[in-house]
């Protein structure tokens, strides 16, 4: 029976950057994984959708200049970019392979049971080891009704060889709005079916309404408060949504995205007395679970920090240190930024709108119109829009949220102010590129900050 200081059950990244830290320090580490190397993100996650997706935020872009300097409409060729996406995120199993065996690890191909809390059991074999990892992530939720065998889920949409000119989606958060505007762009037939009111919950509603809207002006039909009953076939192209409030909606490709559990099936994490559920398996201020030799990494965790692939890696990046240190502290997140890529994107991070206005004795909301201010400088994008929290006391920025198709880029940089709580004085003292947005973007800022 083979014998590791660490074994990892999975191999994203809420595995491996911790296992690379581990082996740099001279430790023995394994990784099980029961499917692609590299995990959700890397094969038909993240990687998967900004690839597909950055084509469409470039046509974006060229659409605004169309009658100001361009005059050829640019089109999008789907067949040809999925094989793009194919080729490049085909190559990914090769070269984590690769990666792993460089970095000195040893694979291991199958699902992973524990059978007490030193030893686990992957097709037919038994290893042991002083710590285990547990990063399985989360699997998608299906709907238990007739006709259920002909949902889809987001790993069948990201292989499509053609978009289907009719496309349902049920549910409406980041994985049916991001989709569902990529549908649009493309000119197909949309509609969003879901059981609540708005969309994407956790963001502004005042940036999400806007994008519903955008949507519905494309063509979307929404369905709001909608309890999906069944689905029959017509034939191989054709289906009927039915509802339980009488709705019957017929398209030709039908998604299920509503909401997602911890991948911890067949585990046998009863057995050891580990406490989880659909949301996630408990962890102390350590990342341990109840059974202390065995930790949980990534969107497995039952947390209110958000399920992103950077807090994955972060996590994993600490309970590494966290096994080879007994006197290492509590993990302290950071504001962790958050970004959906609708078209245009939403970005926020640190303290909420809806925080902020709950609290209008510690923080002041500032708004910012930056399309109307600045349309000459930020590709013509009118409706770009940004909102401030500041500490009214230390007049600091705490939080922020973006509505632009170049939210990303601004996240990252008011993170950074954020973290480093860096306020007028010393952003102040600092020279940015001109003429540039995030130039633009702290110009914004900076009278916000002094202001009373």
């Amino acid at each position: 029976m083979k014998n590791y200081d660490v074994i990892y059950i999975g191999s994203g990244h809420s595995c491996w950057h911790g296992a690379l830290i581990l082996k740099a320090l001279g430790k023995s580490v394994a990784l099980v994984e029961k499917d692609l190397l590299g995990g959700t993100c890397t094969n038909y996650g993240c990687d998967a959708k900004i690839l597909l997706d950055s084509p469409f935020e470039l046509k974006e872009g060229l659409d605004r200049y169309q009658g100001i300097g361009l005059k050829q409409e640019a089109k999008l060729d789907w067949p040809a970019l999925m094989a793009y996406k194919k080729q490049v995120i085909g190559y990914m199993q090769p070269a984590m392979q690769g990666l792993f065996q460089n970095f000195g690890f040893d694979l291991i191909r199958g699902a992973a049971k524990f059978i007490d809390a030193h030893t686990i059991e992957v097709a037919g074999e038994k290893y042991q080891a002083k710590n285990f990892v547990i990063g399985t992530g989360q699997t998608y939720i299906p709907l238990d009704i007739p006709g259920k065998e002909y949902f889809h889920d987001s790993r069948d949409f990201l292989s499509l060889d053609e978009i289907p000119e009719h496309v349902t989606f049920v549910g409406s958060g980041i994985i049916s709005m991001e989709f569902a505007s990529l549908c649009l762009s493309l000119g197909k037939k949309v509609d969003i079916v879901t059981i609540t009111n708005t969309t994407l919950d956790q963001y502004p509603l005042e940036y999400t309404s806007q994008i519903v809207e955008r949507m519905k002006g494309q063509g979307a039909n929404f369905v709001f408060g909608a309890h999906v009953s069944e689905i029959i076939k017509i034939d191989d192209n054709n289906y009927v949504l039915k509802t339980e409030e009488g709705a019957e909606i017929k398209s030709n490709y039908i998604l299920v995205a509503v909401g997602r559990k911890a991948n911890v099936e067949d585990m046998n994490l009863e057995g050891l007395g580990i406490k989880f559920s659909a949301r996630g398996i408990e962890v102390d201020e350590h990342l341990r679970t109840s059974v202390k030799n065995i930790y949980a990494s990534g969107d497995v965790i039952d947390k209110r920090i958000p399920k992103l692939t950077p807090t994955a890696e972060f996590e994993s990046n600490y309970i590494a240190i966290d096994i080879v240190n007994p006197l290492n502290g509590k993990i302290k997140y950071p504001v962790v930024p958050n970004l959906v890529f609708t078209l245009p994107r939403i970005a926020q991070v640190g303290v909420s709108i809806a925080e902020a206005e709950q609290h209008p004795e510690l923080y002041r909301v500032e708004r910012s119109e930056l399309g109307k201010t600045m349309s000459w400088l930020n590709k013509n994008q009118t409706s770009e829009h940004a909102t401030f929290i500041i500490d009214k006391k230390k007049k600091v920025l705490v939080g922020a949220a973006i509505l632009s198709d170049d939210a990303g880029a601004y996240i990252d940089v008011l993170t950074l102010i954020i973290n480093l709580k860096v306020g007028v004085r010393k952003l102040s003292k600092m020279i940015f590129a001109f003429p540039t947005q995030t130039y633009a973007l702290i110009s914004t800022l900076i009278p916000l900050l002094l202001k009373k």
